[in-house]
């Protein structure tokens, strides 16, 4: 059998093979941020035939000041339940499990988004945006924890495998992480164990209010790529905190570069970053960057530079390629 093809055991979250479609901005949800028909098309259509073993859905807002961009999705409060559930649904009834994406924005966005100054760890500007946040308070942190904690109910309440939070690409909590955007004095900055602080206690909620078996998933921005900025070795510590907090699966991307970084290309660039992280851990890593040829992805397997795969852009642009890759690797073993 295949490596891609080959089961593989996520602590509860049981996968059919190794092939994720990782989540990717449609920009289709309602003005509000609820599931539509366009959503559902979507999602149905890429998960058709159930090739792909998991689904993680785009980045979801959970409150209405962490908002990232227009006709984002919302987990921001319960009237979103009952769409969210037939988005599951229609997922399910293809045959591929599914997790949500949940996430703030952080500085990430714009005041014209949010209808309010956006927040940040500290008063200073994003390195993609010119606009300067106002610095959260320990009382804004504390409602920030609680508004992850109701989206991941909100999740599991609609009937999704499991929640993943967002914690890369220069988003709320990837800016807690880098020094380029975290200079807080208190017990949120200054040594790397402060600036993940609001991870652990976020994933700390999650658990209480999940249980035990619900999977959690964490997306990091495992390097800046920028002078100053999160290093490799950074996120090797991070991320052997978050396996002792209970997270279940750690999906490796891109800092402040976002899921492109100027100088690399080829085929799983990532694969250094998702390489290091797993020497370091015993949960299953995904990998994500550039994947396009399904060979590829069965020498990063066999390379075990990574427990999983991420296809993105090769999956929105043909709705086929999952089934075509995995028809073509059947085809040779």
């Amino acid at each position: 059998m295949s490596y891609l093809l080959k089961p593989l055991q996520a602590g509860p979250l049981t996968l059919t093979n190794r092939l994720v479609m990782p989540p990717m901005a449609t920009a289709k949800a309602d003005p509000d941020g609820k599931v539509n028909h366009s959503i559902l098309n979507y999602y149905a259509e890429k998960s058709q035939g159930g090739y792909l073993s998991l689904i993680i859905i785009e980045h979801s807002f959970i409150q209405l000041d962490g908002k990232a961009s227009d006709l984002q999705l919302s987990v921001s409060d319960d009237s979103v339940v009952e769409g969210l559930s037939k988005l599951a649904e229609v997922i399910h009834s293809n045959g591929s499990k599914a997790v949500m994406q949940i996430n703030h924005a952080g500085s990430n966005t714009t005041s014209e988004t949010i209808g309010t100054t956006p927040v940040a760890p500290s008063a200073i500007s994003h390195p993609r945006k010119e606009n300067i946040p106002n610095e959260l308070t320990s009382g804004e942190i504390v409602n920030i924890i609680k508004a992850f904690q109701n989206a991941a109910r909100r999740t599991k309440e609609a009937g999704f495998d499991g929640v993943e939070v967002h914690a890369a690409h220069g988003y709320l909590l990837h800016q807690f992480f880098s020094p380029l955007t975290n200079k807080r004095t208190d017990e949120y900055g200054g040594n790397l164990h402060n600036r993940i602080r609001l991870h652990l206690q976020i994933i700390a909620a999650i658990r209480a209010t999940v249980g035990d078996n619900f999977p959690i998933l964490l997306r990091l921005g495992a390097s800046d790529f920028r002078d100053g900025g999160i290093t490799i070795e950074d996120s090797q510590v991070a991320c052997q905190e978050f396996e002792k907090a209970g997270v279940n699966i750690l999906d490796i991307s891109g800092g402040f570069t976002g899921y492109i970084v100027p100088g690399l290309s080829g085929q799983g660039f990532f694969a250094p970053l998702s390489l290091a992280i797993k020497n370091v851990v015993s949960i299953p890593v995904i990998l994500t960057g550039g994947i396009t040829e399904a060979q590829a992805a069965e020498q990063l397997l066999a390379e075990e530079k990574a427990d999983l795969i991420g296809v993105g852009r090769a999956v929105l642009n043909n709705s086929k390629w999952a089934e075509q890759a995995i028809n073509s690797l059947g085809k040779n073993v």
